[in-house]
């Protein structure tokens, strides 16, 4: 059986990134009439415009139009998580403790891990965390895991690196409210930490250190092993027919048009909202949040207005894809993406620890 409803034709995914392109070229086309002296350059322009999205989805074309009984041996949009990269287990160790020490914020109140629960799923329950004033937080917290696999990090995609970010959160008034000053201070009197830091780095902590060993700690939670990427890897057990067919309609629908990669997602922009209004209408760009364990993450959006996976999948589908989505056809995606929880410290992310 064909991932394809007909032989030859392409899928609706596929087909709206086409379709899209053909406006922009036509509108480009349109422009260069008006700019008589600039119409070579402009059509230069015209021809890019259709040219660099269909280079860019070329794998995930290739992918939408391969025969469903040759899907683990072919080119697939998403690739499995690997293996964390090789690093130092005392910086590991180090970042760890840093990550659940209330000396990291102002007063001693708070902690990463007050917001980014490990032993669950990363982030909390919450649809937005709390500040140190008790105020919420103007964004849903997005899990820690697998963060090292996206290009940006944050909603709006405003770090580049994990460091940045950490630096970022020390000093946030509603984060951790603190300044790396004061934090470098307060762990220099704890002569068993300044110890881990010699050994560590050669040195006491300093602002670069801890940051580093914030990052070094946060790289090494990736969780591979899901049964997704089991299946991906050739177990074609690993996976329930329910799960194939969710995975396929995750793609013949277009929502890997967004949602591919390595991790799933976090690897570009996209507007929400496109067709119908998905949650708070600020911001209005957001960086493309991984599905990487996404069954345990919820509530879901950046505003965290959706309650549960099944909610999440039918609103995405209408604001993202202008589809409204049968109840079986739900189902096969939620089965799909359930199948997207990794393994972190030997047991599945979001099962108590």
């Amino acid at each position: 059986m064909n991932v394809c409803p007909d032989p030859g034709v392409f899928q609706p995914g596929l087909e709206r990134l086409l379709r899209s392109a053909q406006c922009a070229f036509r509108a480009s086309r349109e422009t260069a009439r008006n700019m008589h002296g600039m119409a070579p350059l402009l059509r230069w322009i015209c021809a890019a415009v259709v040219l660099v999205p269909a280079l860019c989805y070329a794998p995930i074309a290739h992918a939408l139009l391969q025969p469903e009984s040759s899907t683990t041996s072919a080119v697939e949009p998403i690739t499995p998580v690997p293996e964390p990269p090789g690093a130092s287990p005392l910086k590991v160790a180090l970042g760890e403790r840093l990550f659940g020490d209330p000396r990291l914020s102002r007063g001693n109140t708070r902690r990463c891990t007050s917001c980014h629960d490990i032993g669950t799923n990363g982030a909390s329950r919450n649809a937005r965390d709390a500040a140190p004033d008790g105020s919420p937080l103007s964004l849903n917290t997005p899990t820690v895991f697998n963060c090292t696999l996206n290009f940006r990090l944050g909603w709006e995609g405003e770090f580049r690196t994990l460091e940045a970010q950490a630096a970022a959160s020390l000093q946030n008034p509603e984060i951790m409210d603190s300044r790396m000053d004061d934090v470098v201070g307060k762990l220099d009197i704890d002569s068993d930490l300044v110890h881990q830091f010699e050994v560590a780095y050669g040195h006491g902590p300093d602002p670069a250190s801890v940051l580093d060993a914030l990052a070094t700690f946060e790289r090494s939670l990736v969780t591979p092993g899901s049964r997704f990427d089991r299946w991906l890897s050739g177990d074609t057990a690993a996976l329930s027919a329910q799960q194939v067919d969710g995975y396929r309609l995750f793609k013949s629908l277009g929502c890997v048009s967004c949602h591919q990669g390595v991790n799933v997602g976090g690897n570009m922009f996209q507007r929400h909202g496109i067709f119908h209004p998905l949650g708070r209408a600020e911001p209005v760009l957001l960086r493309v949040p991984s599905l990487r364990n996404v069954a345990t993450t919820a509530p879901y959006f950046h505003d965290g207005s959706a309650a549960t996976l099944d909610e999440a999948v039918r609103k995405m589908a209408t604001a993202q894809l202008n589809v409204t989505l049968t109840d079986p056809q739900v189902d096969a995606i939620v089965a799909y993406l359930q199948s997207l929880t990794g393994i972190y410290s030997g047991r599945p992310v979001g099962e108590p620890r």
